[in-house]
């Protein structure tokens, strides 16, 4: 199995066997899904204990490969996450279909009646690291887009994430869909991942989630187009009109809620006019907390370290975080269009007409006000689960759930009708 000839045939049968059940799924009703997905969540609930004891195997893989506390906690399965797999397989399940959609229909002069509707994409690649719940969610999601997909979990996950597996197919099958629909590479050899970049044959879209040794990599070597961020540098920014505990209710949690995913706040960013009034009192909660605070110039808060050049445009996923005074609303802006990724920033402030220029000057796939930076999440946006969170501007952005997983066709109807 980690003979490179061997893994090349392996995935090529892999992409043969994905493309043909594209056939089957694009003629799925809404109701043959569904059904699979109930039944997906169903199995994931009776066998919680298998995968309670594979994820156990996998923790201490990681251990020994000596993973942070951050990706450790990405990895670590128990019953309240289980729960939260069950419950987004079930919210994507009762999502409304989006296959065959009209998006927009229209009559011409000629006689001809035009509609534009959504269809699946064809394969997906997906290519994840330690969090096996995403084998759940990427499944899920491009199942109820109508997509075949194939799933290249991390080696950290690759017990956990083949018990999940096994309950997606039991899933299909009961729904009678084929099993080719979700397919996983059963192996933990790299060289699967290069075929799959550049399986063009086979593979419509690439979706890398991971860190960004991992999406660069994607980004650099795929042949197949790709879906993707690089790096989640989510930023607070806090305005002079800033109302103060509401501000440390969210700095806290968008901070220490978790810190390994990838809408963990990275940079704290302080109006001078603020601090002069009020100084920083969430970052001295950020510091009681726990959280090693780096302050640049003039932003003395007690148990904060100095912070280096280089800790501005980072992402620590851990408990650290960035902070400096800005110059008003301009200089967060010019900040962050500076050392951001273009994932989640976000502004503290009462104040209509600054929160507007905030919207309106920067270009990250999201924009927040008065909220927590974690809730960029797809299941957080009302789709049921998330297949990633692309920062891209062409065809996806933002959380990427079922409807992002679609493209469309033109369905054009006439009478006989000819061109002059």
């Amino acid at each position: 199995m980690n003979d490179v000839e061997n893994i090349a045939e392996m995935m090529a049968d892999m992409g043969t066997r994905a493309k043909a059940a594209t056939r089957a799924l694009a003629a799925a009703s809404a109701e043959r899904k569904h059904a699979a997905l109930i039944g997906a969540a169903e199995a994931v609930a009776k066998r919680r204990a298998d995968i309670i004891a594979a994820n156990a195997r996998d923790l201490d893989f990681g251990r020994e490969k000596g993973l942070s506390p951050a990706m450790m906690d990405r990895l670590l399965l128990n019953g309240d996450r289980i729960r939260g797999i069950i419950n987004s397989l079930r919210a994507v399940a009762e999502q409304a279909d989006p296959i065959g959609e009209v998006i927009a229909q229209w009559d011409m002069a000629s006689g001809l009646n035009i509609k534009r509707v959504r269809t699946p994409l064809g394969v997906i690649g997906v290519i994840y690291e330690s969090r096996p719940n995403v084998t759940a969610d990427a499944g899920a999601l491009c199942l109820k887009a109508g997509n075949a997909v194939i799933l290249r979990g991390g080696s950290e996950s690759f017990h956990s994430s083949g018990i999940i597996h096994e309950c997606l197919v039991d899933g299909l099958q009961s729904a009678g869909l084929p099993a080719d629909a979700i397919q996983r590479v059963p192996t933990r050899d790299r060289a699967a991942v290069s075929e799959m970049l550049t399986m063009t044959e086979f593979i419509d879209v690439i979706v890398p989630r991971g860190g960004k040794g991992l999406v660069g990599l994607v980004q650099k070597a795929a042949r197949v187009p790709v879906f993707a961020h690089l790096e989640g540098i989510c930023h607070v920014y806090v305005d002079k009109d800033a109302e103060i505990e509401k501000t440390r209710a969210v700095v806290v949690n968008a901070k220490t809620r978790r810190t390994g995913i990838c809408g963990s706040a990275e940079c704290i960013l302080v109006d001078r006019g603020f601090f002069d009034a009020h100084g920083a009192p969430f970052l001295d909660d950020l510091v009681a907390k726990g959280v090693q605070v780096r302050t640049g110039a003039g932003l003395d808060i007690k148990g904060a370290v100095a912070a280096q050049p280089d800790d501005f445009g980072q992402e620590f996923l851990d408990m650290i975080v960035a902070a400096r005074i800005v110059d008003g609303v301009d200089g967060a802006i010019d900040h962050i269009q500076r050392f951001g990724s273009g994932h989640t920033d976000c502004i503290m402030t009462e104040n209509d007409g600054t929160a507007d220029k905030f919207f309106q000057q920067l270009d990250s796939a999201i924009l927040m006000r008065n909220a927590s930076t974690q809730f960029a999440d797809g299941a957080e946006f009302g789709m049921g689960a998330e297949i990633g969170i692309a920062t891209g501007k062409l065809h996806a952005r933002g959380p990427v759930g079922a409807t992002q997983l679609t493209s469309f066709k033109y369905l054009v109807t006439g009478n006989g009708t000819i061109r002059p």
